[in-house]
């Protein structure tokens, strides 16, 4: 979906989310149908995970939609073992998370927040799409 040089700007942007919450174990950036974009985890099953995610997806946007809550923004699921938090980033992908029960839950949203922006940048630039407003700078390294 996106040219390997896209596909390395977004690994990285993946690579300093990590660096900048040391909790999480994984970062996967997919398209909304469920295709890895780009990963940063050392799980096996990111295939599995981007499918999963785009099966959570189509239900976390109906379910939104259905309570007048409008568009899809994020989903955090807390699970016995950590957390997997899901942001839209832009209409065309996700950003998916992988996080120990011990991070800071406040921090892994503002810090995803502004790399599931990022991702979005790239993406549209990708797809020669214009956002509504200013671009953004690129991310700081950590």
């Amino acid at each position: 979906m996106v040219p390997a040089e896209a596909e390395a700007e977004i690994l990285a942007e993946l690579r300093r989310l990590r660096a900048r919450v040391p909790q999480l174990s994984g970062a996967l950036a997919g398209s909304s149908d469920g295709l890895v974009l780009a990963q940063d985890s050392a799980a096996t099953e990111v295939e599995a995970v981007a499918a999963l995610t785009a099966a959570a997806l189509g239900v976390a946007q109906r379910l939104s939609d259905s309570t007048g809550q409008g568009g899809f923004r994020e989903l955090l699921v807390r699970g016995e073992h950590g957390y997997v938090a899901t942001y839209a980033a832009g209409d065309a992908a996700v950003l998916t998370l992988i996080a120990e029960p011990r991070v800071n839950v406040g921090r892994l949203h503002l810090e995803a927040r502004r790399s599931s922006l990022r991702i979005a940048e790239l993406i549209d630039h990708t797809l020669g799409r214009r956002g509504p407003g200013p671009a953004l700078p690129p991310s700081p390294s950590a």
